[in-house]
């Protein structure tokens, strides 16, 4: 379970995230990700999901949530602080193994990471 002050659940920030984030994924999931906050003032990293009725049936769906938050919460300490994370689960994560929802969960982060820090340097630089 995420703790209160990591979960996103402001829709308007959710529309920013997915509207001006970075976007990286694969068959089973969409990782977009945000910095919001100043990194002087940053507050938690916040992480939001979607998994639509694509995915499948209630059950399906809230087994898919469980595994995806146990996911997230494992990488929070590896995010920027202040950073804002929504990931949107593909039908094809309601057959994916807990293992293959983490490495492709890994591989979206390290290429967002990668992708904000290299903005944050050109930042600095300009």
């Amino acid at each position: 379970m995420l703790p209160v002050g990591n979960r996103l659940r402001d829709a308007e920030t959710f529309r920013e995230v997915v509207r001006r984030g970075g976007r990286a994924g694969g068959p089973l999931l969409v990782v977009q990700l945000i910095d919001v906050t100043d990194p002087v003032q940053a507050g938690p990293v916040r992480v939001g999901l979607v998994v639509s009725k694509a995915v499948g049936t209630a059950v399906t769906r809230n087994l898919v949530k469980r595994r995806i938050r146990h996911l997230a919460l494992a990488r929070l300490a590896d995010l920027p602080p202040g950073s804002v994370l929504v990931i949107r689960a593909l039908p094809a994560a309601a057959t994916a193994t807990y293992a293959g929802l983490g490495e492709e969960l890994d591989r979206a982060l390290d290429r967002l990471t990668r992708a904000l820090n290299a903005s944050r340097d050109l930042n600095r630089a300009g």
